[in-house]
């Protein structure tokens, strides 16, 4: 260890000096009361600190310690459900030592030391493994089973493993390496600025279904993917991670406030316990992990907070799970960068923002993704990011968007007008995209139906049709356009109220099966494509545009996913009739 004094005080960054023993990226206590800090540069023996507690009242002179290890999260049993601050202090542990005010240099573990959970061996003794072998397994919650892995760096001989009940300090198995016996705990520490290592990333083939139309149909996600949500003020983002959250296709969701204001984080403890997991009938906090840092919150931790979260993360995802990681929002994040870099007297990039910005942010996302993990059985497991951007009066020409979206493949830009209209999700169909559309193509095509692609095709198509002709409507009116048009802004508008338009808080609609959202794009373009060719029959267009069957096409998105087959077929029988008496005829 390294003990050095205070030499300057700026904000968050304190200036060490007596330092040549630290290494970069150390945590360090700073003065008596022990604030937690780190390392971020170095010069001769002078270190910089970044200091994630306040730091008013310190003075040069006070001792500066290094513990001598880089700053780290603790792994094992005992995370999922609970609630972290950005340097995983758990903040009802906090709570019991401090009150409800939160108290500087507060110490407490990150996994409770006290509890004993059951441990249930996979391997026996003279079993050799190596690093990512799972021991044996612990049920965490009722619906996460957590894998007890052998830690990086360690390959040998099981000498001896037991079932019992045990703390995460408690050796469960010894395995002899050749340098010698290692006694193995529930519990393995991991560096958060260093991604977790796997065998082998692979391609993004598979989508992770959320059940949000708009996302799935037209922007969709893949597993091990990376999206960003950027937005002004009150279109939505946070509304949107919820959601994904509750019901993508996730087993394990770490979900982190960055910088968010504080009533956002207490709605996600609020309503995370409450709500059922719609795959297990048990309560969400049963597989969520939250990492809570709001904007009251010292500044400089947020940088610290989306590190904690992506390790923990990993971790879940080398247990061969697909976890769902939630980040609100980066914007907050590059501000604490932006203040530290500041204090540093480092040059300014665009809008203050540390030149390093883009490279920072790639970091972050780079470790997303559908991998092989470490270990002999060769798990699959996924990490899929997505981060909520806050662009000032939604500018997203800002630099913190434009470093995102050069490295995101999916934009889901939300529309402070459709927010406007009480449009949800309102994500922008005209400026919003998916790089992964290509690759997912034949997933989507095997899977669900061999047309899904195209009927998406025709829809982006009505859509982008309907904005060119609302140009000509402005200008000159509905009346002007041709029998034709009026059908194609009537479909398209259909596409917009009956099937992008979706209820967070109805039990059915908010969320839509792949094969039910299938059939509801067959009906829509049912009704367009057979009041074209009756159009071109002389069928009269308004008689077409005021059929009873739009309504129950529109009320299609409330039918429960077992009845959806039998009243496609219904609606589709009254559609035909109706086109036919659209002529006075039987049939069309």
């Amino acid at each position: 260890m390294s003990t050095g004094t205070i030499k300057k005080i700026a904000g968050p960054l304190v200036i060490a000096e007596g330092m040549r023993d630290a290494n970069m990226f150390d945590v360090v206590r700073v003065s008596s009361q022990r604030l937690i800090g780190e390392i971020i540069e170095m010069h001769g023996d002078e270190a910089s600190v970044q200091v994630y507690e306040e730091t008013s009242g310190l003075r040069p002179g006070e001792p500066v310690v290094s513990m001598g290890v880089p700053m780290s999260v603790e792994l094992g049993p005992g995370l999922i459900t609970s609630i972290y601050d950005g340097i995983q202090r758990p903040l009802d542990d906090i709570m019991e030592v401090s009150g409800n005010n939160l108290k500087r240099g507060v110490e407490v573990a990150s996994l409770k030391r006290d509890k004993k959970w059951e441990f249930v061996p996979t391997v026996k003794a003279g079993d050799e493994v190596e690093t990512g072998d799972v021991l044996g397994t612990v049920q965490e919650t009722i619906v996460v089973q957590h894998k007890i892995m052998v830690p990086y760096g360690i390959k040998g001989t099981v000498k001896s493993i037991q079932a019992g009940k045990y703390t995460v300090e408690e050796t469960v198995a010894v395995i002899e390496t050749e340098d010698g016996d290692r006694e193995l705990t529930m519990m393995q520490r991991w560096p958060v600025r260093r991604g977790r290592p796997y065998v082998k990333k692979l391609p993004p083939e598979m989508p992770l279904v959320t059940g949000q139309r708009v996302i799935d149909t037209f922007f969709p996600i893949a597993k091990g993917g990376v999206a960003a949500v950027p937005g002004p003020f009150g279109s939505g983002k946070t509304v949107i991670q919820h959601q994904l959250a509750k019901w993508a296709e996730a087993d394990i969701v770490v979900y982190i406030g960055c910088g968010e204001r504080g009533n956002e984080m207490t709605d996600v403890l609020n309503e995370f316990p409450e709500l059922k997991d719609p795959k297990t009938g048990e309560s969400l906090m049963e597989r969520t992990v939250l990492i809570a840092n709001t904007s009251d919150m010292p500044v400089a931790a947020r940088e610290a907070s989306i590190y904690t979260g992506i390790t923990i993360a990993e971790y879940f995802r080398d247990m061969g799970y697909s976890v769902a990681l939630m980040a609100d929002s980066t914007s907050r994040w590059a501000e604490a960068l932006r203040e530290m870099s500041g204090r540093l007297e480092e040059m300014p990039g665009e809008e203050g923002y540390p030149a390093y910005l883009g490279s920072r942010l790639a970091q972050f996302y780079e470790r997303a993704g559908h991998v092989i993990s470490l270990g002999k059985d060769g798990r699959e497991g996924a990490l899929s990011v997505i981060g909520a951007v806050s662009p000032p009066g939604g500018d997203i020409s800002e630099p913190v968007s434009q470093a995102t979206l050069r490295i995101v493949k999916v934009f889901w830009g939300l529309d402070s007008a459709l927010a406007y209209k009480r449009h949800f999700p309102a994500i922008n169909w005209l400026t919003s995209y998916s790089l992964y559309l290509d690759n997912m193509e034949k997933w989507f095509n095997e899977e669900v139906a061999p047309d899904w692609m195209e009927n998406r095709q025709k829809m982006m198509a009505l859509l982008q049709e309907e904005a060119e002709l609302e140009e000509i409507v402005k200008m000159v009116g509905m009346d002007a356009l041709s029998p034709s048009d009026r059908l194609k802004m009537e479909a398209a508008r259909s596409i917009r109220e009956d099937y992008l338009h979706q209820n967070s808080f109805h039990e059915i609609d908010t969320y839509t099966s792949l094969r039910k959202q299938y059939l509801m794009m067959k009906l829509v373009m049912a009704f367009y494509e057979a009041s074209v060719d009756a159009l071109a029959e002389g069928a009269p267009m308004q008689a077409l545009i005021s059929m009873d069957v739009r309504e129950r096409i529109g009320r299609y998105k409330y039918t429960v996913d077992i009845d959806i087959v039998k009243e496609y077929e219904k609606i589709m029988n009254e559609l035909h009739t109706e086109i036919a008496g659209t002529f006075g005829k039987e049939d069309f």
